[in-house]
């Protein structure tokens, strides 16, 4: 499964409240982890609940590629044979991971004290992507990865006689850079440690404890020794609660709205989303909180009420980074002002989420103040309709689907196909729900 070359357009128009209960795809970062962590193990992995959007499906073709056998054995259920102590396969073409940045940066880390040369590519979106954030720090440890110029894909990793455990304080949060440093870590010489200026989402340092390494972490710093291998476990895959944050915000701005997401995943470090969203007075009520595959979850109940605006800043970024354009959406739904800060990391993503976000909220008529690390938003209810484009971003597309419950008039919204990277079957989980969305290919 990929997103399609044909240009995807959707047609939203406004529904009736939101009734029902559903459990959205697996959660994607622990999708790729599973893959990545289970691929280089030995023995075997399970995996159930894992997201089968092309992001993730692009790190599966990726391990196969170095060696790892992985079978299909459900809809959304894997084995994993993993490599363990044997030689990574050689790869006579690059490894391409589509428009995943996930994918890429892990990967960096994973391979790169491993003796096998390969590039790795990505397509138009992620070639533009900063890595310099991890390839300096890997350097740092020995590793040799050439960039581009401009510290972009494709790189090229070369082998290395061994790594060096460094102790490496973070410039910026970023559970990417320090997933990718710690998982370096695993085959350099030495211990490794990472210090971060604020808490991110600890996946990795969870997963690699289930898959048997021994690595202590706390809030903001980890530290694991290298020459450990990691042993074939099972892992079950939370649903993904960045996908949860769509229709979290869908049934808080739409009065009369009564919702019920199963098996949610509430890791402490990153559920900023339902943090901002109960601080702006949204119903949502956490039930049977439990443990799945070592992470945190809850079923999420969401009640459509009134929404006031509040301050956004980055210790609550940090926690909310994927999630933070659909709480604009809550925020041009609230009364008074949202003022989100600190948020400079989302101008890198697979667009410029912060400018698209200005963009889409001013063509619905939205009053919005763009600004160096975040924007000023005027709550106002509702709004007219428009057109969006979503330049091939996932998360914009969705947002504006959304955003089309409060809009006077129907919002077309171009550019949507990329939704498959992500959320897999969206428009038809929505249309369940009750929102009309129409799709045309261009």
């Amino acid at each position: 499964m990929s997103a399609t070359d044909t240009r995807l357009d959707w047609t939203v128009a406004a529904s009736e409240p939101l009734h029902g209960a559903v459990r959205v795809p697996g959660d994607k970062s622990i999708s790729h982890r599973a893959l990545m962590f289970g691929a280089l193990a030995e023995g075997e992995t399970m995996v159930e609940h894992f997201l089968d959007g092309a992001d993730c499906l692009a790190t599966l073709h990726a391990v196969q590629a170095l060696g790892a056998q992985v079978e299909q054995t459900g809809p959304h259920s894997l084995r994993i044979r993993g490599i363990g102590g044997a030689p990574l396969a050689r790869p006579e073409a690059p490894l391409d991971l589509g428009n995943s940045g996930t994918s890429m940066r892990l990967f960096c880390g994973l391979l790169a004290g491993r003796d096998v040369a390969l590039t790795l590519v990505g397509d138009a979106s992620l070639s533009r992507r900063p890595m310099r954030r991890v390839l300096d720090p890997l350097a740092q440890m020995g590793a040799q990865i050439a960039a581009t110029e401009a510290g972009t894909a494709p790189l090229h990793i070369q082998p290395v006689a061994e790594l060096q455990g460094i102790r490496y304080e973070l410039p910026m949060a970023s559970a990417q850079v320090k997933s990718a440093v710690l998982l370096a870590g695993l085959t350099a010489a030495g211990t490794t440690t990472t210090i971060e200026p604020a808490p991110t989402r600890d996946h990795t340092e969870r997963m690699l404890a289930a898959f048997g390494c021994e690595i202590t972490h706390s809030e903001r710093e980890a530290s694991l020794r290298g020459g450990q291998r990691l042993q074939g476990t099972q892992i079950a895959v939370p649903a993904d609660l960045s996908s949860a944050a769509f229709l979290l915000v869908a049934a808080a701005i739409t009065p009369g709205s009564d919702l019920l997401l199963r098996e949610v995943g509430v890791n402490p470090t990153r559920n900023g989303v339902l943090t901002a969203l109960q601080r702006m007075g949204a119903d949502i009520e956490w039930q049977q909180i439990r443990t799945l595959g070592g992470e945190p979850v809850a079923d999420l109940r969401v009640r459509g009420g009134a929404l006031s605006g509040i301050e956004i800043g980055a210790e609550l970024v940090a926690l909310a980074i994927d999630e933070i354009p659909a709480l604009c959406i809550a925020a041009a739904a609230a009364r008074g002002e949202t003022v989100i800060s600190g948020a400079e990391e989302l101008k890198v993503k697979e667009s410029d989420r912060l400018g698209a976000m200005v963009r889409g909220l001013r063509a619905l008529g939205v009053e919005v103040e763009e600004r160096a690390d975040g924007m000023r938003i005027v709550g106002q209810g509702a709004w007219d309709g428009g057109e969006i484009d979503a330049a091939g971003d996932h998360r914009i597309a969705m947002c504006f689907a959304v955003a089309a419950l409060r809009a006077r008039q129907g919002v077309r919204i171009r550019d949507c196909a990329n939704v498959q990277t992500s959320f897999p079957g969206f428009a038809d989980l929505m249309r369940r729900l009750g929102f009309r969305i129409d799709e045309s290919q261009a």
